[in-house]
């Protein structure tokens, strides 16, 4: 069965007719704060949303993990949670949302996070619900679920990496057939972008970049963070590869402390704070050096990108 657009909003609100606690936090969503800061010449938002204490303080630690019942699996679902099956997936409403409308997709069977193998089912659920941004965090890149494959979407329009990448300037690394893989500097940090007419050309050109980053030990992938979507008859897929999973404000003590944990929505221009004393603090410096932490610079990514060629 395909999901479209139109029977995601009718899941939406029917989801939202019956299930209390997840239509508080829609509704709080209508009234969360924004900044708006300017960060190396584009324009990102800072929310200040609450109910992502859940996802941003999740500990993700192997002994935790384990100690935890998944809440991707059916049988730890809410009993409201109602789903719509796809293929191998099923598309919930996501009852702590950061986007108007926020799904997600795990896996009907627990398995690990990993998109190796998924990056064909990702062009499919992306090209059916065309009115959506995929998005999906490697196990070590902002997953609160890194032991449930899962994708996640979001309503198109929420994010400024869609403008971005209509205006920006694109330095081609790769072709394959009417398909490109691009490095674009240009942004809140440098990062690829698979421009794919057909699907197997652009899961050809990010099988040759995933096989080109670093798997570093211990780890089963390459850390990263991917957003999909289509549009005008072609898929855009933004790659940002990942240098580290949490930056040190996260850790630190006292008024050096941010609790933020950047994934794909931070990436894509929305920077999601669940304290009130981290919004109010942050300011483009803050950003700047999260970014700088978590992500590779230009050299590391020219360099990726000099391999490829």
């Amino acid at each position: 069965m395909k999901v479209t657009s139109k029977q995601l909003e009718h899941l939406l609100d029917e989801q939202l007719a019956g299930w209390e606690s997840a239509r508080n936090n829609y509704r709080a969503l209508e009234s969360v704060r924004i900044k708006k800061i300017t960060l190396k010449g584009c324009t990102v938002s800072v929310q200040f949303n609450p109910a992502r204490i859940v996802s941003s303080a999740a500990k993700v630690d192997r002994k935790s993990l384990k100690e935890r019942p998944c809440f991707l699996c059916t049988e730890n679902c809410p009993e409201v949670q109602k789903g719509l099956p796809d293929g191998d997936y099923t598309w919930l409403v996501n009852p702590f949302p950061i986007f108007p409308r926020h799904f997600t997709i795990p896996t009907n069977v627990h398995m690990p996070q990993l998109i190796g193998c998924r990056f064909d089912d990702m062009l499919r659920l992306a090209r059916e619900a065309d009115d959506f941004v995929l998005f999906y965090n490697g196990p070590e890149c902002g997953a609160s679920a890194p032991d449930h494959a899962h994708f996640q979407a979001g309503n198109k329009g929420f994010l400024p990496l869609g403008e971005v990448v209509k205006n920006c300037l694109l330095t081609t690394v790769l072709t394959q057939g009417s398909s490109r893989l691009s490095v674009i500097e240009e942004y809140i940090c440098p990062f690829f972008l698979i421009d794919a007419e057909q699907a197997d050309e652009g899961e050809s050109l990010f099988g040759k970049l995933y096989n080109a980053l670093e798997t570093k030990p211990g780890e089963a992938e390459p850390m990263m963070n991917l957003l999909a979507w289509y549009e005008d008859s072609r898929w855009r897929i933004a790659v940002f590869p990942r240098a580290r999973h949490r930056p040190s404000c996260y850790f630190a003590e006292g008024d050096e402390n941010i609790l933020l944990s950047p994934a794909s929505v931070d990436m894509g221009g929305v920077f999601i704070t669940p304290l009130e004393k981290d919004f109010e603090k942050i300011e483009a410096r803050h950003l700047e050096k999260i970014l700088a932490e978590v992500c590779l610079d230009r050299e590391q990514i020219n360099k990726i990108a000099m391999k490829l060629k």
